[in-house]
């Protein structure tokens, strides 16, 4: 008797079992077709340099916004970009809506926040147009450059990012017609073989256009001229994340053929002088443009993050002193809260004035000696998302650089190893396995689309204030945050020079 009951017990415990074993199996089998599918996948670097792991990122993120009240984190509070940015960069790099719901997650007391001024008359989308091409160095350089885009690909070296990086950054620029900045690490094919605008950086070490000694190279600054593609000539005095100290890429990530490009021996670290050795004065700088655009023939402009503002006046003096024509032809302005491959934590935090008020005076300064209309102003550091871009352009940048905006439109999750050489993502490794995931021709899509987005929701802004394109924004367009809790109009705070009185 007792037997016949234990029996059915036991069946429905083989049962059980069963099942429990037949439901692992399905796990284990579920767990192998999603490792295999996200190993062959080209579309995420993430999947695919840490298979099935790598989901939970996206699973967390979806998540997050049903939890964001229990936990600290919230949109605005990660540094040095908050989701709110990342997650504009990335629906508007796949192409996807840009709308969002319930109401804005961003503080608006913080001083310095610029608010723009809505028209009651806001621009019809009938009488909207592009931002026509701007002329860089008409007078000057023998080949001057048209460039058709307001908003550009900023410095990012072969070195400080990957083979494949780079390429989907040159197609992606080419597709959209945007210019494609070299970084001080030279022009490598990679730059070239979309066929995009290229500016070449030259930075501290004259990486690409130096001699076996280190000195500019006049030989090869034609070399580089020689390429059609290539448009401008950028000498970088310094950079917003570490001024007064030269790049820096670590000795793994200089392989050989980065150290081929370079003209630097293999496997060592790529470290720049902190300065131009032969460049120690205004003086020096002007004879520096005026030799590389002789030699080029190209369009060349400086880079500097600002600290001390002294030498711009004694420059513009200089310039007016021996004729416009010895001008700059850009001037590319970097905020102390630009972004860098690797730099000391004490220049990164505290040295050299942000973007918001060394573009202001910068361009003042150009405008008070009468160079308005001989040198443009290129803005550069931390400009990732349309409000910013459209601030630069209300303060008087003629174009806007982004390095890390486009880095987050290839994939970066800010994982804040790109000086390690294990960026998950692949973007700034030299790793072949990590690489793998970062699919050059899917990347430039994003690029583009990025690109894409970037200039028509900046325009949105600007036909909210009643202007038909972005570059007629002006500074009374945009009031600004002040210590009292109240906003000001810009023009109020920074008067805009009378260019006309100036000349």
């Amino acid at each position: 008797m007792m037997a016949e009951m234990a029996q059915p017990a036991l069946d429905l415990v083989d049962w059980l079992s069963t099942l429990f074993v037949f439901l692992i199996g399905l796990a284990g089998l579920a767990l192998i077709v999603l490792y295999i599918i996200d190993r062959t996948q080209t579309t995420d670097a993430v999947r695919h340099n840490y298979p099935v792991i790598g989901r939970l990122r996206y699973v967390f993120t979806e998540l997050g916004e049903f939890f964001r009240q229990y936990f600290f984190a919230m949109d605005r509070e990660e540094m040095p970009f908050n989701r709110a940015q990342r997650d504009w960069i990335g629906r508007a790099s796949k192409g996807e809506g840009n709308t969002v719901a319930f109401g804005s997650t961003k503080n608006l007391d913080p001083v310095g926040t610029p608010i723009f001024v809505n028209c009651p008359w806001p621009t019809l989308d009938t009488d909207a147009v592009k931002a026509p091409p701007l002329v860089i160095g008409e007078g000057a350089a023998k080949t001057p450059y048209t460039a058709g885009s307001f908003f550009n690909v900023s410095a990012m070296s072969y070195g400080s990012l990957s083979k494949p990086a780079i390429q989907a950054l040159s197609h992606g620029a080419a597709k959209v017609g945007c210019w494609l900045n070299t970084g001080e690490g030279g022009v490598s094919p990679f730059h070239l073989e979309g066929g995009c605008d290229v500016v070449f950086q030259i930075g501290t070490a004259k990486y690409g256009v130096r001699d076996k000694d280190g000195n500019l190279s006049d030989k090869k600054l034609r070399d580089v001229a020689a390429h059609e593609t290539v448009r401008m000539f950028e000498i970088k005095l310094s950079q917003g994340a570490k001024p007064g100290k030269g790049g820096i890429l670590p000795a793994e990530k200089v392989n050989e053929e980065i150290a081929e490009i370079r003209g630097i021996e293999p496997h060592t670290a790529s470290i720049s002088p902190n300065r131009h050795p032969d460049i120690d004065s205004a003086e020096d700088l002007l004879k520096m443009i005026a030799h590389i655009r002789d030699v080029t023939g190209k369009p060349v402009g400086i880079k500097a993050v600002i600290g001390a503002y002294g030498w711009l006046d004694e420059l513009f003096a200089l310039i007016n002193e021996r004729g416009q024509a010895s001008a700059p032809d850009f001037i590319t302005v970097d905020g102390g809260d630009g972004g860098t491959g690797a730099a000391p934590m004490p220049l990164i935090d505290n040295v050299g004035l942000t973007l918001r008020e060394s573009l202001p005076m910068v361009v003042d300064l150009r405008d008070r000696h009468g160079l308005k209309d001989r040198i443009r102003i290129i803005a550069s550091g931390k400009l990732v998302t349309p409000g910013e871009v459209a601030w630069a352009l209300c303060t008087g940048a003629d174009f806007i650089n982004s390095a890390r905006g486009f880095m987050f439109a290839l994939g970066c999750i800010q994982a804040m190893r790109c000086n390690k050489n294990t960026c998950p993502t692949g973007i700034t490794t030299h790793d072949e396995r990590l690489q793998k995931g970062l699919d050059p021709a899917d990347k430039s899509e994003r690029v583009a689309h990025f690109v894409e987005n970037m200039r028509n929701e900046v325009g949105v802004i600007a036909h909210s204030c009643g202007v038909r394109e972005p570059r007629g924004l002006r500074r009374y367009h945009v009031r600004m945050v002040c210590a009292d809790g109240k906003s000001r109009p810009m023009d109020e705070l920074y008067p805009a020079v009378d260019t006309k009185a100036a000349a």
